[in-house]
């Protein structure tokens, strides 16, 4: 099983339809399972200490939603980044193992607590480059697709 987790709802239309396909072409693969965690909000003059405030509260909550058995990749700034095949190859490498429930979290736009990086098992960057979390959510969703795809050698990858 996959489960992914991410801080906020998706809110353009376009994004949230992108997703639900992914999420049912993955259907024939896998379960999967979206949890979206309420943002917390901040004032626009708020304090560092503040930030920090939120990023506990929030990595709380998708620590909450994470059970003791389930292998944790936060996508992250500081993480390694992977191609395609080599995403794959790790997907399926855990499964190997016997870890057979995948959690990939999304975190808030101010990043995540020290306590939720020491939880996760892998950090993973998507890319140099920054993105909205929405579009990060696609990102993740597309290429856990792409890695079932790879794995079962049919078309879509090129």
């Amino acid at each position: 099983m996959i489960k992914v987790v991410a801080i906020g709802k998706i809110k353009e239309k376009a994004n949230k339809e992108l997703i639900h396909e992914y999420i049912k072409r993955l259907g024939s693969y896998t379960k999967l399972d979206v949890i979206e965690i309420d943002e917390v909000m901040l004032t626009k003059n708020a304090s560092a200490a503040d930030i920090d405030l939120v990023k506990q509260k929030e990595s709380q909550s998708i620590l909450n939603v994470i059970k003791s058995h389930e292998h944790v990749v936060l996508l992250d700034l500081k993480g390694k980044t992977m191609t395609s095949e080599q995403f794959s190859d790790y997907i399926f490498h855990q499964y190997t193992y016997g870890r057979s429930d995948l959690t990939f979290v999304i975190g808030g736009s101010y990043g995540v607590d020290q306590i939720l990086k020491d939880r996760a098992n892998y950090l993973l960057k998507l890319s140099d480059m920054t993105f909205p979390h929405q579009l990060a959510r696609l990102f993740i969703m597309e290429q856990i697709y792409r890695a079932y795809k790879i794995f079962n050698n049919e078309p879509y990858h090129k």
